[in-house]
């Protein structure tokens, strides 16, 4: 069986606490929360204008918590650095506008390669895993292969606004990872009812799964909503 793993991205909790500002509640105990109830890794957005992640809590959660963090970035030299400097068991680069709620689409890998080819390279140089955000679409994929990127992230937003055909996508471009040699993760928008479809996907291994866990934490607990997930995915 697949080892299935369970990124949990603790992005909003990052939210919750800047639109009072102060303290709380802190990205850290949530971290440690979500790794104890069985997460098997801690997601976390470092976008440019700080919006719910900030720098400190990034040091904080990487200093603390031994469990693989994967740090969402744009490939801008700034959060390269960054990168460099804190070195994240894994960077998924991805899309940033100033004007967007969250991210509205994958990565443009094919119409930016030569932009992003030197952010691929330098992150793998500092022994930093690297993967590309990216819809389901063979010149995305072909493109992450051809930079160098040894892991895509599969954008599932169009899945789970159930469009028509977008689970189809979801299955061929999976297929191609293993064509092309990359591992194969998957998230945004996945909830307990559109997962299941996801976890059936035989070439996927990772699920980075956010904004419904933090969500759903508020009614019965962030402890219960990771078990539930992950015996979801077990089964």
């Amino acid at each position: 069986m697949k080892p299935l793993r369970l990124g949990v991205n603790i992005d909003h909790v990052g939210t919750v606490r800047n639109a009072r500002g102060g303290e709380h509640p802190d990205p850290l105990r949530a971290a440690e929360a979500a790794i104890t109830a069985g997460a098997d890794g801690i997601t976390m957005h470092l976008r440019e204008d700080r919006r719910h992640i900030r720098d400190a809590d990034v040091r904080a959660v990487r200093a603390a918590i031994a469990a693989p963090l994967n740090l969402e970035m744009a490939a801008t030299d700034e959060m390269v650095k960054i990168a460099l400097e804190l070195r994240p068991h894994a960077c998924c680069l991805v899309p940033e506008k100033r004007a967007e709620v969250t991210t509205e689409g994958g990565l443009d890998v094919a119409g930016q390669r030569a932009a992003l080819a030197p952010a691929v390279a330098a992150l793998s140089a500092g022994g930093i895993r690297v993967s590309m955000f990216i819809d389901p679409d063979p010149e995305q994929l072909e493109a992450s292969a051809a930079i160098g990127a040894p892991v895509v992230e599969l954008h599932t937003g169009a899945y789970a606004l159930a469009r028509p055909g977008e689970l189809e996508r979801l299955h061929a471009a999976a297929a191609l990872t293993t064509k092309l040699g990359l591992e194969c993760h998957a998230g945004h928008g996945l909830t307990f009812d559109n997962a299941p479809r996801v976890v059936a996907i035989p070439e996927v291994v990772e699920l980075n799964i956010g904004h419904f866990l933090i969500g759903e934490a508020i009614f019965v607990g962030l402890d219960v909503v990771i078990r539930r997930m992950k015996a979801m995915m077990a089964r």
